[in-house]
């Protein structure tokens, strides 16, 4: 395949660029019909799973806690929903205590 083929002239960024050199080389092989469709229902339904086990919640937290988990979170690159979620089940499994 050349660039013209993928519909653009210029990568964007180097995985870009390293995905055009994988396919210019051939090393890009499709998945058979048959074998994509069965890939896609177990992500599917790893999805769905994932999603059932989770609940959505509403709390109020000051503005100050909210704003250093924010900044700790992108420290790590990660959302700062996560963090939230480790503390409270850590918490619920009796990792951390609290001192109240």
């Amino acid at each position: 395949m050349n660039k013209k083929k993928l519909g653009y002239s210029t990568p964007a960024d180097d995985y870009e660029k390293d995905l055009e050199e994988f396919i210019n080389k051939g090393k890009f092989v499709s998945m058979p019909k048959k074998q994509f469709e069965k890939y896609k229902l177990e992500l599917q339904v790893a999805a769905k799973r994932h999603i059932e086990n989770r609940q959505s919640m509403t709390i109020r937290v000051k503005k100050h806690v909210i704003s250093k988990i924010k900044s700790k979170a992108q420290v790590k690159g990660i959302p700062y929903q996560t963090i939230v979620n480790i503390l409270l089940s850590e918490y619920a499994d009796g990792k951390i205590k609290l001192a109240i």
